[in-house]
This record gives structure tokens, C-alpha cells and sequence, in this order.
């Protein structure tokens, strides 16, 4: 069922009957993820009955076993994505220690399936139990309520991450339709689709050959592969961000934004403050802050930090470059906390301020290329090869056509973060109706016309 009939037949149900809108919205996503794998979906609501009832459980004792409990759900919930995203990873590893210490034991290997986007619904739904422990929000009695919220279609896959004091009262809510949020939701849906599929999409053909034989190419042919990498996840995961986002919006639910123009960020703080917002959030509340975040010693702070970013680089994925990415991003922070260059000062110059842009964007690129990377000798054989594979530029089996659109593509995506960033905030620039449904126009056309509209998945849905 595309969206179009969903939206149709959603705004046909009366304002009044709340719970069929809810009940047809279990259905669709459910339906939705069915299509994916199946069998996928016992995982799902497994995690959703264990954080819905121990929610329930938590949120009515009182006594000193509250928190044991709590503890216990927590460990059930986050069981599933233990065994089926991280066991070959752990078994994989045990083998190996065993092997250096001279023993012969092979573990059993966990080599399953990763359910489609479990890291993102295990960690809303535990989310949510957490903030009942905390009492930040009371248990949810209606389990149709906490199954949607877990399941809500357009962010099941990659997010946003939401809360459920932000979700469930919009889903529980009589809403009417209105316009204003359904133009919006498509502007938002057009950007997305326009970042996906006419940047990321068309970047990722050269970035995936480069990353797959880096020795093939020049040196110079590496870096321009490296740096097609940094537009390529971020058009992809933002693409994805606004899509989910105009979706809901049309459905009029909104969701938290995810995505504030990250490579204009100053400094590795700042980038995490405007990259996967919902996640920086989630570590915020439910890591950083319950370890004590700022309010200790300064050397327990950096730890904080290092744990908090520990456990970003495992979220994202079992291995060890995404481990080392993640303990790369917290130590280069806790460098910053210790210049204090966390943020630009005020009256800097603008100079100042390129220079702190392009220093921030090298570091996260590289970054992207160890999260890239298939292993850690494979990023150093990639950034060696920068250096030792002498010759010019070259991009390979890309005709003039196909150049064109990569770079219209790019151009597009520095047009709209330069414009969000600076033109809109500083100038309030308003475009009448007609120039906007122009623009908007023309937009869709280039979607259409030069974006690969039969491209893969979403990167961030192997998360």
C-alpha cells in the first residue's frame, strides 16, 4: 500500500474515532514491516510486551526493589539486540582469544539476521521504560498506545528516535486535518527524497567503488572517494529523517527533527549537537547523565564522555571500526573541554569561523572512513593509499551525464545548508506562493529526472 492511499484512508476515518486511526496505523505498520523479513517481527513484539509490563511493573512499586526491576527489564529488552546484532560479533572475538591463549573450544556462532531497524525501536521502547523508572512519564495502560509508539511506520526503520511523552499524547489525541501541516509535511518529503535520491544515491555509486578497491585508484581518486562518503551518509540519513518526518507531519504528528546542518558545525561538540539529534538526546538522558555527566570531577566528566561515546560507537554497529569511531568522537570532545573550544566566541570573525567549520568537517570525514571501512587494516590500507598511489584524478565509469547530476546533486545539498544556516536565520527571507510552488516543482522534476530512483536501502537501516 504506497502512502498516498494510506493518507487518503487514514484522513477518512471520523476525528472522533481515535482508537480505529490508532488500530489502522498498528495495521499498517506492522504490514510495512512484515515485508521486510517475517519472522522479524516476534522480535519486534517481544521488546514491546517486555518494556510495555515493565513499565507497568516499575511504575507501581514503590519499595527498594524498584530499581532491580528495573534493571532486569532493561536487560530482557535489550536482550534481543544483544543476540541478533552483536552475538557473531562477541563469539567471533571469544574464538579468537581463545585461539592466542592456545585453546581449541570453538563458541557456537550467533551468525542470525539483523531485524530491521531493531536498534532504533529497542532503544525507544527502553527509552520510555526508563523514563517511568524515573518518573518522567507514567506507565502506559493501553498496550495499542505503547505497541504504535514502538512501531510508529515511518520511524521504525531509522528513526527519529522519540519520546513517549512527545508521541503517544499526539497518537491518542482527535486530530483534524489541516492543511498547513499536510503542505509542510510534503515540502519536508520532497527535500528528503531529494537528498536520498538525487545526492546520496548518486555520490554512493563512486564512494562504494572506491571503498570496495581503494588499491585500483590514484590517490587522489581515494579522497575525493572519502570525501563522496561524508555527503553520501549524511544526504542518506538526513533523506531518510525528512521523509519520516513529512510523513508524519502529513498524518499531523510530528516528530523530533533530527538533522541541523552538521558539516557547519565549529567543533566536534557542536556536530553532535546538529548530527542524529534524537540519538545524541537518547545518550544524553539515558547514559551520559545518569553517569553523572558535568556535575563531578573534571577527569570523571572525560570518562562520561568516553562511555557515552563507547556506547554510540557499539549502537552502531559490531565491530571494531565502529567502536574506535565512537571512542575517536568522545576523545576529540574531551580535547575540546579541555581547550575550551567547545564553542566560537563571541564577535569571532568569520575566518575564524570557516577555519573551525573545515577543521571539524577533516575530522569527521575521517572519521566516516573508519566507519566505513570493513576492518581497521582495511581504513589504514585506505588512507595509505592516499599518499603512495601516485596519478591524477580519476572517475571511474562515469560518463559526462552521470558527472553532471553528482554534481548537481552536491551543489543542491550546500545550497540548502548554506541558506538554513545563514540566508533564513539572519535575513527572514519569505517566498510568496507561486515562487515556492515553483521551486518546489522544479525540485521533484530534478528528483525525477536525475535521481536513481531504484537505489538501495537506507544506510542507517543496517542499524
Amino acid at each position: 500500500m504506497t502512502f498516498p492511499v494510506i493518507f487518503l484512508l487514514y484522513w477518512l476515518i471520523p476525528a472522533g474515532r481515535i482508537r480505529a486511526r490508532k488500530l489502522f496505523l498498528l495495521a499498517i505498520s506492522y504490514a510495512i514491516y512484515l515485508s521486510w523479513r517475517p519472522v522479524a517481527i516476534l522480535i519486534l513484539l517481544l521488546v514491546t510486551g517486555i518494556t510495555f509490563f515493565g513499565a507497568r511493573i516499575v511504575g507501581a512499586r514503590e519499595d527498594g526493589k524498584r530499581k532491580v526491576i528495573c534493571i532486569l527489564f532493561s536487560v530482557l529488552a535489550l536482550l534481543p539486540l544483544l543476540l541478533f546484532k552483536y552475538g557473531g560479533f562477541i563469539t567471533e572475538n571469544l574464538s579468537s582469544l581463545f585461539s592466542a591463549i592456545g585453546l581449541n573450544w570453538q563458541p557456537v556462532g550467533l551468525n542470525w539476521f539483523i531485524p530491521v531497524g531493531i536498534s532504533f525501536f529497542t532503544f525507544q521502547a527502553l527509552g520510555y521504560m526508563l523514563d517511568v523508572y524515573h518518573r518522567r512519564c507514567l506507565s502506559e495502560n493501553s498496550l495499542l498506545n505503547h505497541a504504535l509508539f514502538v512501531a510508529f511506520f515511518p520511524q521504525i526503520v531509522s528513526g527519529p528516535i522519540s519520546k513517549a511523552q512527545e508521541l503517544i499524547p499526539q497518537l491518542d489525541s482527535e486530530r483534524h486535518f489541516n492543511s498547513e501541516d499536510a503542505i509542510c509535511g510534503l515540502k519536508t518529503i520532497i527535500w528528503g527524497m531529494a537528498f536520498k535520491f538525487v545526492v546520496a544515491d548518486r555520490v554512493g555509486m563512486f564512494s562504494d567503488a572506491v571503498f570496495s578497491h581503494p588499491g585500483s585508484y590514484t590517490g587522489l581518486t581515494v579522497l575525493l572517494g572519502i570525501l563522496m562518503y561524508s555527503i553520501q551518509i549524511y544526504a542518506d540519513f538526513a533523506g531518510y529523517s525528512w521523509m519520516a518526518i513529512g510523513t508524519a507531519r502529513m498524518l499531523g504528528i510530528r516528530l523530533v527533527d533530527n538533522f541541523r546542518r552538521p558539516y557547519l558545525a565549529i567543533s566536534i561538540t557542536d556536530f553532535w549537537r546538529r548530527w542524529h539529534i534524537s540519538l545524541s538526546r537518547w545518550l544524553k538522558d539515558y547514559i551520559y547523565i545518569p553517569l553523572g555527566g558535568n556535575r563531578c570531577s573534571k577527569s570523571r566528566n572525560y570518562i562520561n564522555i568516553a562511555i557515552t561515546f563507547l556506547v554510540s560507537g557499539i549502537w552502531h554497529g559490531a565491530a571494531w571500526t565502529f567502536i574506535l569511531w565512537g571512542l575517536m568522537h568522545g576523545l576529540v570532545q574531551i580535547v575540546e573541554k579541555m581547550m575550551g573550544i567547545q564553542r566560537l566566541k563571541e564577535g569571532a570573525a568569520m575566518p575564524v569561523r570557516m577555519l573551525r567549520i573545515l577543521v571539524t568537517f577533516c575530522i569527521v570525514t575521517v572519521g566516516w572512513a573508519l566507519f566505513r571501512s570493513s576492518s581497521i587494516g582495511a581504513f589504514f590500507s585506505l588512507v595509505s593509499r592516499i599518499f603512495t598511489g601516485s596519478g591524477p584524478l580519476i572517475l571511474p565509469n562515469i560518463g559526462g551525464a552521470t558527472i553532471f547530476m553528482w554534481i548537481t546533486g552536491v551543489l543542491i545539498l550546500i545550497a540548502k545548508d548554506l541558506k538554513d544556516e545563514y540566508l533564513v536565520r539572519h535575513f527572514s527571507v519569505r517566498k510568496s506562493l507561486p515562487i515556492q510552488v515553483l521551486a518546489y516543482a522544479i525540485l521533484f522534476c530534478i528528483v525525477i529526472g536525475i535521481g536513481v530512483l531504484d537505489g538501495g536501502q537506507f544506510i542507517y537501516g543496517n542499524f
